[in-house]
């Protein structure tokens, strides 16, 4: 089926469908080479979807949403595993395949120039962007709400559902893989790519005629335990808190220096349940125990409305111009006017 990601509310929930194949953009943080990536790459291709690779050309892990464009015009070092020479284009194509592409920017980055560079000038015929964006699999898991604000991963993921693009971010326990170094398709990063593939697939296939993949300011984060062999994982609907870990600085008397560790016990803070179904076992916990886990987020970070929520407010109430909750302040007008104007500053 195809689907659009026009910008608008009618437009993501009433597209048309021509074909049983969805445009897919993919992406990683862990660049153009990864293993995994390059094998879930490879599964999309041969179930007849259209997909393109726009990732960073270097390894970007733990960029979060941080968007960084190069300001080099070109490399000044080799791509990662050298597919790419110093002094090459900062964006380009493997020299194997044209749809893979790489840029020297960060996961964010990459996601703003697969949808405003790549897309509109390579691939005309994808007119109203991709159907859907993934990224990853990743090596190493993105659990819990803590990680989710640090991770390439979930940042590119997050960048592209803030530009309406239904967005799948993937994380797995495997270790780092070349593409080039997988010979066969007996080994982790295939079987990380078949686990990956079995949810990418059914969210397309079970998304009827005329819908998007996700409603607009959603997005999806699957996490896969370590795979020993090719057998399906069990994969259970999942919540991001609920026994998620969050770090400490560790000092090491020895050497003077910090590290991250995992505080215990694991702190309330972070596994604190206000939104969603609280009944839904946690991410974390599903993943240890050798599940797959598919947790849904949206773009809408506003506290929900409870006493707490009003306690809060009520702190600083005095502040607040108007009344307070119709949109329809003396504060508001006077920005909607102009004659007070917010100090919009862009933070990297």
């Amino acid at each position: 089926m195809r689907f659009s990601t026009v910008s608008g509310l009618v437009a993501a929930l009433s597209l048309a469908c021509a074909s049983n194949a969805a445009r897919i953009l993919l992406n990683n943080d862990d660049g153009f080479g990864s293993g995994n990536t390059r094998e879930l790459y490879r599964l999309l291709k041969e179930a007849g979807h259209e997909v393109v690779i726009v990732a960073p050309a270097t390894q970007q892990s733990g960029q979060g949403g941080l968007t960084e464009f190069t300001t080099e015009a070109n490399l000044t070092a080799p791509s990662q595993y050298d597919i790419v020479p110093a002094g090459a284009p900062s964006v380009g194509t493997d020299p194997n395949d044209s749809n893979i592409w790489y840029y020297n920017g960060t996961p964010a980055a990459c996601t703003f120039v697969g949808l405003d560079y790549v897309i509109p000038r390579y691939y005309k015929d994808w007119k109203y962007g991709p159907d859907v964006f993934v990224a990853g699999p990743n090596f190493g898991v993105n659990l819990g709400p803590f990680v989710f604000t640090l991770s390439g991963t979930i940042g590119s993921t997050y960048a592209a559902v803030s530009r309406s693009v239904p967005g799948i971010a993937i994380s797995a326990s495997n270790d780092r893989i070349a593409y080039s170094d997988v010979k066969n398709t007996s080994n982790p990063a295939t079987w990380t790519a078949k686990a990956s593939f079995k949810v990418v697939q059914e969210f397309i296939e079970s998304t009827p005629e005329g819908q998007s993949v996700l409603p607009l300011g959603y997005g999806v984060n699957v996490n896969i335990p370590p795979l020993d062999n090719d057998e399906e994982p069990p994969i259970y609907q999942t919540r991001l808190t609920g026994e998620a870990d969050t770090d400490i600085a560790a000092y090491d008397e020895e050497t003077g220096l910090f590290d991250w560790d995992f505080a215990l016990p694991k702190p309330a803070g972070v596994n604190a349940c206000w939104n969603g179904d609280c009944s839904l076992p946690g991410e974390t916990w599903i993943v240890n125990g050798g599940g797959v886990s598919v947790s849904l987020f949206t773009v809408d970070y506003d506290a929900p409305t409870n006493v707490y929520t009003t306690d809060v407010f009520g702190k600083v109430s005095a502040l607040f111009e108007g009344p307070k909750g119709n949109g329809t302040s003396a504060g508001s007008k006077k920005l909607k006017r102009g004659l007070a104007r917010p100090i919009i500053k862009r933070h990297q």
